[in-house]
């Protein structure tokens, strides 16, 4: 790599991050990289990225949400490209395609979807991937629209989420949770159904996520941290 950046005249940096094995391997991964890096990273996440992240995320049973996968912008400059294509500039410059170990690696579930299903599908007659890379794009366009209708609710208001339409009170819901608990990545369906319950007044209240309880008291929601080490609640 440092040979690349030399060819082309670029600066180089190298950065190491460590993450234990363990669960969500691949989203704390993620997540230790891009602590690494600055905010402003561009990644190479390509068309064939994009079809695979839609695919994972709808196996995960995802929304619209998970569907519209990456957006495309400044942090995703290549979005729009397919990965022959990407490796065909490279290579064309004089360069060598690098192949990251892990995208290999069986045991990571990204892999295991990207083998069985993308990479096989983009050899048949009607090739699918830029189907799901478009069908990215139509699901985070409505989602926008959704989320901007959903940032009018009152989270904490009873009566504000009752009146509003079921698809806007789940993902008012979702940012009522994922903003009170700091979690970088939005609550699972299991989670919003059961705050759902709280709202239509089937329970008073629900655990969340991580030790953290949704209540409803008088008409409002509330979101009540995890006990402390003193015993008392954050």
């Amino acid at each position: 790599m440092r040979a690349a950046a030399d060819t082309l005249g670029c600066g180089f940096v190298a950065l190491s991050v460590s993450c234990a094995p363990g669960p969500n391997l691949e989203a704390r991964a993620r997540a230790a990289r891009f602590a690494a890096m600055p905010d402003d990273v561009a990644t190479g996440h390509t068309a064939d990225d994009q079809a695979e992240t839609v695919l994972l995320n709808l196996m995960r049973g995802s929304g619209s949400s998970g569907a519209g996968a990456m957006r495309r912008g400044l942090r995703h400059p290549i979005l729009g490209l397919r990965r022959s294509e990407t490796e065909a500039v490279v290579a064309a410059a004089g360069l060598a395609v690098v192949e990251d170990p892990s995208n290999t690696d069986p045991t990571i579930r990204r892999n295991r979807s990207d083998t069985s299903s993308s990479r096989s599908w983009g050899d048949r007659a009607r090739d699918v991937i830029p189907l799901l890379a478009r069908f990215a794009d139509l699901a985070r366009d409505e989602g926008d629209l959704l989320n901007a209708l959903a940032s009018e609710v009152d989270a904490t208001s009873v009566a504000a989420l009752r009146a509003a339409p079921t698809t806007i009170r789940r993902r008012v819901l979702r940012r009522l949770v994922t903003e009170s608990t700091g979690s970088p990545y939005p609550p699972d369906r299991a989670t919003v159904e059961r705050a759902m319950a709280v709202v239509d007044g089937d329970v008073t209240g629900c655990e969340l996520s991580d030790g953290y309880l949704l209540r409803r008291s008088a008409g409002r929601l509330s979101v009540v941290g995890p006990p402390d080490r003193t015993g008392g609640v954050r």
